[in-house]
């Protein structure tokens, strides 16, 4: 596919599509109060129940506050994001592409069987690694079709990054909530014992009131 294709798709991609990006990209995680976990792309109302935001909106694209201006400019139209899992070959290809390429991008673990349900919800994928370049998809790595796509993005093919620059360390796609930990309950005050009752020297006859 030649290259002013693929900057046809993209922008016309994100012409198109970029409201409905938007609102796929932040995934809400709500508990009710039955313990049933629902996602939803809407934020929920407040008696919903606890909610956690997830997926790429939730965190915002990587830092590009030292980024070179044009380079600036490409993260902020084509954010680049990465879904992986452990042990996965081909993810570690993906993200040594990236990397030696100087692409910015966040990185989303896909771990547990709530990573995989907003996975498939944010892109409509249910394996990886997954690509998004904007709102494009790329399923799969391929060297090739990931490489026509970030040309077409504006990437330069060779970094520009700063030194010293890293992208921001892998987080889960779904945050972890642990539950709150509860306080120990202090421990009750021993309770004196009452005094005797009966005659005493003080009181022969034994009477108490």
């Amino acid at each position: 596919m030649k290259r002013h294709t693929l900057a046809l798709l993209l922008t016309s991609a994100a012409l198109l599509g970029a409201s409905a990006v938007a609102q796929a990209q932040v995934v809400y995680r709500i508990v009710g109060p039955d313990g049933k976990v629902t996602f939803s792309d809407k934020p929920p109302s407040a008696d919903q129940g606890k909610v956690a935001a997830t997926g790429v909106g939730a965190a915002g694209a990587a830092s590009a506050t030292n980024l070179p201006f044009e380079l600036r400019q490409v993260v902020a139209k084509y954010p680049v994001v990465l879904y992986t899992s452990n042990d996965c070959a081909p993810c570690g290809a993906g993200r040594s592409l990236l990397t030696s390429r100087g692409v910015p991008f966040n990185e989303r673990t896909v771990t547990t069987a709530e990573d995989t349900a907003a996975l498939q919800r944010l892109t409509g994928e249910n394996s990886i690694p997954v690509l998004t370049i904007g709102s494009q998809r790329l399923k799969g790595y391929s060297d090739a079709e990931w490489s026509q796509y970030l040309d077409a993005a504006g990437y330069p093919r060779t970094s520009t990054l700063p030194a010293g620059f890293k992208n921001a360390p892998a987080t889960p796609l779904v945050a972890v909530q642990k539950p709150a930990e509860r306080k120990a309950e202090p421990a009750p005050a021993p309770v004196e014992a009452a005094p005797p009752v009966g005659p005493s020297p003080s009181n022969p006859a034994g009477i108490t009131f």
